[in-house]
């Protein structure tokens, strides 16, 4: 059996906040009098608290005299422990409470889009403005894995292209995005202000295995739905970034969204794609799971509200 060292009447150790309050409150001000009217106390209330707390440590925290209080070599010690208590107390507190309102906390974020530029982009540039003390995590993966991703609850929302609801999730329709045809600076096609899908007859069409290259894919099928219409496609496992050195190096063309373009490469030229006198778009949505109540969570999808109002109201 273990040897129990304790006195039979030993009790734990109480320590009252509000006691290490008083006596830090005491020990700046000098006095139990001022310090007591400091905190809208009777003096008396303040001495017996700061009483009861030096029995229950043991140290005598304070020298008492006629001309006010001030730490013994002991108390001092203590007290600078006290201080770093009822800070982290209070900043506990703060945070709680700043993270209930969705001011603080961490969201994650799943897309397969770029952030060089376009509404993603502004949209969590201006939720940092508004929210600053929430951590934002950006995952940039296969719809397939950010799917899984929402569903695991490693992610907090999706932001990606089409409207299917993904699994069991909600869906908010956002914004749109014009489709841009990326080519060589010296490609016949750059003479045009605009393209018209009818133009890529014979051509190469580089594309990325990588969402949104499936996507622009469909659209592509779908304009140019005779198999004798369509260009060569070639699907390659590699990123956007190096599908346009491919275009660079004059191996074909490709199929970019405007958020595409803010990242520059040299030796490519831009132009939108139209069906007629009308560019070509796909629509994003957002994709998030019923039951998360993160917060910061909330907060994402009020900005989003606010920023695309039409989009939300299916003006």
């Amino acid at each position: 059996m273990a040897n129990d060292r304790r006195r039979p009447d030993a009790r734990p150790l109480v320590v009252d906040l509000q006691q290490l309050r008083f006596a830090v409150t005491a020990a700046d001000i000098g006095s139990f009098r001022q310090a007591a009217d400091a905190l809208r106390l009777r003096q008396s209330q303040m001495s017996r608290c700061i009483r009861q707390l030096e029995q229950s440590i043991g140290v005598v925290v304070f020298e008492r005299s006629s001309g006010g209080v001030k730490p013994t070599p002991g108390g001092r010690e203590f007290l600078r422990t006290a201080r770093i208590v009822l800070e982290q107390v209070d900043s506990l507190v703060a945070n709680a409470k700043t993270a209930k309102r969705g001011e603080s906390g961490r969201l994650a974020i799943g897309f397969c889009t770029s952030l060089s530029t376009g509404n993603l982009r502004e949209t969590l540039l201006d939720f940092k403005v508004h929210f600053p003390h929430i951590e934002l995590v950006t995952v940039e993966r296969s719809r397939a894995r950010l799917t899984t991703a929402l569903r695991n609850g490693a992610l907090d929302i999706l932001v990606v292209t089409g409207a299917t609801p993904l699994l069991e999730s909600q869906t908010l329709p956002l914004w749109s995005e014009r489709i841009l045809v990326a080519l060589p600076e010296d490609h016949p096609l750059t003479t045009r202000d605009v393209v018209l899908w009818t133009d890529l007859r014979n051509q190469t069409v580089l594309l990325s295995q990588y969402d949104p290259g499936s996507e622009l894919e469909d659209v592509l099928i779908s304009k140019l739905s005779l198999p004798g219409d369509r260009p060569q496609i070639e699907r390659h496992d590699v990123s956007r970034g190096i599908i346009k050195s491919l275009i660079s190096m004059r191996l074909g063309i490709s199929l970019v969204m405007e958020s595409d373009i803010g990242a520059s490469f040299a030796g490519l030229v831009y132009r939108e794609l139209h069906e007629g006198i009308r560019p070509s778009c796909l629509s994003f949505s957002a994709h998030w799971r019923g039951d998360n109540e993160n917060p910061a969570l909330h907060g994402f999808l009020k900005l989003l509200a606010e920023r695309y109002p039409s989009a939300i109201s299916g003006d």
